[in-house]
């Protein structure tokens, strides 16, 4: 798998949970297993490749992959204008992050708590969603640029729907940082979008 590829998978997996986060904003429901694969992958702390941080395939991924092809086409009638917009508040929001190593030490240590809760209860369990979710609002949510949620409010006020909000985009955030880890920059979205497109390809159809 080409360097680029990598830096697709982990870019599509920011866009999976930006996907997933408008899902249940607008719907109030999504699957148990891509919802599962990204709480997954905070919890892979040294993988040997991107694609074993999310279970060893990119079969939950392939939503995110779509908004990402959505969004590097820019063809009005495809694309996802909720999803591109959460997914770069995200990047935006991790190069914030980056800069802060005093919350990173907190987020690894809370992550340990956490990996705890999983291996007691599930990795789809309601506490280890609500454990994720506390994580991202006690962190990220207290940086002055805050993603914004649009949807049906009565999908947004019920409590257990906010906790996985905020456990996804918490995901976003562990994907974001990969991707950039990889060497990904957002200059690759403006500059580079036929070259994207070109390796995204070949991951749908997988």
């Amino acid at each position: 798998m080409s360097p680029i590829q990598e830096q697709l998978i982990a870019l599509g997996a920011v866009f999976e949970a930006a996907f997933l986060v408008d899902k249940i904003a607008k719907s109030g429901q999504i699957s148990e297993a891509p919802l599962g694969c990204m709480l997954g992958s905070l919890l892979v702390r040294d993988p040997q490749n991107t694609l074993e941080g999310y279970g060893g395939d990119d079969l939950n991924l392939r939503d995110g992959y779509r908004a990402l092809v959505s969004a590097l086409e820019r063809d009005p009638s495809t694309l996802q204008r909720d999803s591109l917009r959460y997914a770069l508040a995200l990047l935006g929001l991790e190069r914030k992050l980056a800069k802060r190593d005093d919350m990173l030490q907190i987020m690894g240590s809370r992550l340990d708590q956490i990996q705890q809760q999983v291996q007691h209860f599930g990795l789809v369990h309601d506490n280890v969603i609500a454990a994720c979710g506390g994580l991202y609002q006690d962190t990220l949510s207290t940086f002055s640029q805050r993603i914004q949620v649009q949807g049906d409010m009565r999908h947004l006020q019920q409590p257990s729907n906010a906790a996985k909000i905020r456990a996804l985009l918490l995901t976003g955030i562990r994907a974001a940082r990969l991707w950039r880890q990889l060497g990904g920059h957002r200059w690759q979205l403006v500059f580079s979008r036929g070259k994207l497109l070109n390796e995204l390809r070949p991951l749908l159809r997988g």
